[in-house]
């Protein structure tokens, strides 16, 4: 009886559970698996996104992606764009959560003041530095009779290295947070007995700190390269994908070729590639940094 009972209630949980992940899982479902099968479906229509007609033309699309000079360029942006990007934040991020580890003043002040501009929306991010760059700081210049170039958002040779900056002032508090848990979950045992040892600070921090690290590197490393191929908004309010086509990512190309361009059609074959790119590139990363994490 007492197992039948157990059983029962745990049925009723699972019910319980079931429904209240419910909601989520719909919203999920329609916001983001359904339209990704029908881009995927349209991918192989020559459709203008308005009219009823949906012309079949198969994989001419991907063909034409081929040879598509726009196309290839707004991916070499993406590209340079998330290496630099992951390699900037992840390195700042764990060396500002090093800093606010190591029992400084005012530590809770410090990640007050990292962690807030994350809050902000990256519409408004790109139009403050956008500001910044064009208004604010060249007004330094006539004040401390300096000649420096801040002008980066309207050069295409430094545009990448302007909104570099502008996004990594947005993350690199969210990110310093999870290494900050990390680092305060490792357990002081570890570096005592490496004390003992007679391992210096840098010794310890290489052979105990960041391989106890290794699940927060995994997140990390993740959120931050697919965050990165997916840069679109920041572009919106600063760039517009200028000067010229310097700072068009994929996903803005997608949008000016399916909205702007009426190619609904080869605008979703554009999407399908990122889609691809980002689950193989999150599947290869994990993998990569999960057997890493097995190791250790």
């Amino acid at each position: 009886m007492k197992q039948k009972k157990k059983r029962a209630m745990e049925k009723n949980l699972e019910k319980q559970y079931f429904v209240m992940v419910l909601p989520g899982m719909v919203i999920f479902t329609i916001g983001l698996i359904v339209p990704m099968f029908m881009a995927f479906r349209y991918s192989f229509t020559s459709w203008d996104g308005m009219t009823a007609e949906k012309p079949f033309v198969g994989l001419q699309n991907y063909i034409d992606l081929l040879h598509d000079a726009d196309f290839r360029a707004a991916w070499w942006f993406t590209l340079k764009f998330t290496v630099c990007n992951t390699i900037i934040q992840n390195v700042l991020a764990l060396v500002f959560a090093v800093a606010l580890d190591s029992g400084i003043k005012a530590q809770k002040l410090y990640r007050t003041a990292f962690f807030i501009p994350c809050l902000i929306s990256s519409l408004i991010v790109g139009f403050v530095w956008l500001k910044m760059f064009s208004n604010v700081l060249p007004a330094l210049n006539d004040l401390l009779g300096t000649n420096f170039n801040f002008l980066l958002l309207g050069d295409g040779k430094t545009v990448l290295s302007g909104l570099l900056i502008a996004n990594n002032w947005q993350w690199i508090g969210y990110w310093m947070l999870i290494y900050l848990a990390g680092l305060q979950s490792i357990p002081a045992e570890l570096h005592e007995a490496a004390k003992v040892d007679g391992a210096n600070a840098l010794t310890r921090f290489i052979h105990v700190t960041i391989p106890m690290l290794a699940p927060a590197i995994t997140i990390c490393v993740v959120g931050i390269t697919t965050g990165s191929l997916k840069v679109y908004d920041l572009l919106v309010s600063s760039t517009k994908g200028g000067p010229g086509r310097a700072s068009t990512s994929i996903i803005y190309q997608t949008y000016a070729t399916a909205i702007n361009g009426r190619q609904y059609g080869y605008g979703s074959a554009m999407s399908v590639t990122l889609v691809f790119v980002l689950l193989l590139v999150a599947l290869i990363q994990v993998k990569g940094l999960k057997s890493r994490e097995v190791q250790q």
